[in-house]
This record gives C-alpha cells, sequence and structure tokens, in this order.
C-alpha cells in the first residue's frame, strides 16, 4: 500500500486520497484557508493507482 495525499498549495495542509476521492472536490481543512481541493489535482498516476487499489484504503 502506497501513502497518496496533496498537499494544499496555499496553507500546507496535507489531505489522504481517499478524503479527496470521496469527496471529488472540497474545501481546505485548513485553518482560514479557503483553497479548493479536487481529486484531479493528485498526478494520474496516484489517481489509477488508488482506484485500482480502493479496497486498501478503506478506514
Amino acid at each position: 500500500m502506497r501513502v497518496i495525499t496533496l498537499t494544499c498549495s496555499d496553507c500546507g495542509t496535507v489531505v489522504s486520497a481517499n478524503e479527496l476521492e470521496s469527496n471529488r472536490v472540497m474545501k481546505c481543512p485548513g485553518l482560514d484557508c479557503e483553497a479548493v481541493l479536487r481529486f484531479a489535482d493528485l498526478p494520474e498516476s496516484d489517481r489509477e493507482h488508488f482506484v485500482a487499489h480502493r479496497e486498501q484504503y478503506r478506514l
């Protein structure tokens, strides 16, 4: 299993791929940050790996 995350370019908050995939588009959870994060912001290879191995990433 790989750890797949996205770092907000505005505030540096790290969000997991499973959160991004379940919401597809979400406001950054960082304090006072208004950035919008998208599953599509992850590199294509990370998105493909996550979708192909979704069962490994369930909480």
